[in-house]
């Protein structure tokens, strides 16, 4: 009798193992496979305003802009970026238009190609022209935001430019940026006013308060140099050759 409760114990329990076992395994299978698993499958978009600003230079006082923003997955995306500087004061202009296809080459950077197209405008009369676009844009080592181009206009005519930047956290809500920009070319072309060799250079800092990620006013410093041959096309035409100015404006992304 005594071995027929031992056996009825060791069934019983035997059968409570397999169930719970049973269960567990249920619980952790994993889902069967789906594309919309997969990260790189979603279809992201990306709106950023880095730069709307004010820039108090006498006399002149130019709004600017830097835009940019994707439609596309992780690893392919088609960009498009916009900036320029128009003056509140005269009937002057000058803005940049990029429409570029990405693609990921690593964790931290895209490879981009596509079109630019320049348009400037003074008094009654105004200029254009295009270029083809080979450019590089992601995050250095340190957390350096880099992004560069190579640019081939219509008419041969070959230049380059590069913008760095750096967010400093002072706290999470208080960020300094320094920014970095140059720019050079290998002719010259004096109906817009670019010789060859290194054009300019820019500095610049501004101090951003995020109210929210999406939404940051800031306040800042801005130093702009024309260099070499460039600078020499300023002098002769009675331009200026360096400009400082104090910005206010307001970042804003969704």
């Amino acid at each position: 009798m005594t071995m027929i409760k031992r056996a009825s114990i060791f069934i019983l329990t035997a059968i409570v193992i397999i169930v719970i076992a049973s269960s567990s395994a249920f619980a952790q299978k994993a889902p069967e496979f789906s594309n919309d698993l997969m990260m790189d499958n979603q279809t992201q978009v990306y709106l950023i305003a880095e730069k709307l600003e004010y820039r108090s230079v006498s006399g002149v006082n130019p709004l600017m802009w830097e835009v940019q923003g994707y439609v596309g997955k992780d690893l392919n995306k088609f960009w498009f970026k916009s900036r320029g500087e128009a003056l509140t004061t005269e009937r002057e202009a000058e803005m940049e238009f990029q429409g570029l296809y990405s693609r990921a080459i690593g964790p931290y950077f895209d490879i981009q190609g596509g079109i630019r197209y320049d348009l400037a405008y003074e008094g009654g009369g105004n200029k254009s022209r295009g270029f083809a676009v080979i450019g590089l844009q992601g995050m250095a080592p340190y957390f350096f935001h880099v992004d560069g181009g190579m640019f081939i206009s219509e008419n041969g005519d070959i230049s380059a430019s590069l913008e760095a930047e750096y967010d400093l956290l002072f706290t999470q809500r208080l960020i300094g940026q320094p920014v970095f920009e140059t720019s050079l070319a290998l002719q010259d072309v004096p109906e817009w006013g670019v010789g060859a060799g290194f054009n300019n250079i820019g500095l610049g800092f501004r101090l951003r308060y995020e109210f929210a990620r999406e939404f940051a006013p800031y306040v800042g410093i801005n130093w702009e140099r024309k260099l070499g041959e460039t600078a020499d096309m300023a002098r002769a035409e009675g331009g200026h050759l360096s400009k400082l100015s104090m910005v206010g404006g307001v970042r804003m992304w969704f």
